[in-house]
């Protein structure tokens, strides 16, 4: 499997704004109805990257411990499904279902939101503040598949208790790794 970093978009990025299908209820949305009242985590990821498999179940954990807190959380993705039809939006809809989503799941078919946030990888994590300015991105953790870390959502985690608490997050912030995005040809 491939490891891809992220491109690291610069802290204060103003969020780009995009409106996309749901593939879960089939419906397009706009950053402006998704955002949260406190902040907004955006997610690139995909149906069969090995990494985003690795921290799913992590990813579904931490959206239910902070959408109740005014945090937003969108899954995007924006891989060719020409070539990766596993990630074609019915099959998007049936992940998002087994897996249990509690966000929607996304889908860039023109990848103009991916090149927009600068995404590189799968998963490529954004946390935005309530201006949708951002203020955290990178990995989601140390873990990755076959490192015997558990993935538990650490970074992201502290970022968020950082933006929900009004302090500064000193932490380093790392570049995720994972699977590149499929461009087109």
């Amino acid at each position: 499997m491939a490891r891809t970093p992220s491109n690291m978009l610069p802290l204060g990025t103003q969020a780009p704004d995009f409106r996309l299908m749901d593939t879960i209820t089939l419906s397009e949305m706009d950053l402006n109805a998704l955002k949260g009242a406190h902040g907004t985590v955006i997610m690139f990821i995909c149906n069969h990257c090995p990494f985003v498999i690795h921290v799913n179940k992590a990813l579904v954990a931490l959206a239910h411990d902070f959408l109740n807190k005014g945090i937003g959380f969108v899954a995007i993705s924006s891989n060719d499904v020409e070539n990766y039809p596993q990630d074609r939006p019915e099959k998007m809809k049936e992940h998002a279902l087994r897996e249990g989503y509690p966000f929607p799941y996304l889908y860039d078919e023109t990848q103009e939101v991916a090149r927009a946030y600068d995404a590189a990888c799968t998963p490529d994590l954004y946390l935005f503040d309530k201006d949708l300015k951002l203020i955290y991105r990178g990995q989601l953790d140390d873990s990755r598949p076959g490192n015997d870390i558990p993935p538990c959502g650490e970074d992201l985690r502290h970022a968020l208790q950082c933006l929900l608490e009004g302090k500064a997050n000193t932490r380093t912030q790392k570049p995720s790794i994972g699977c590149n995005i499929k461009w087109k040809p």
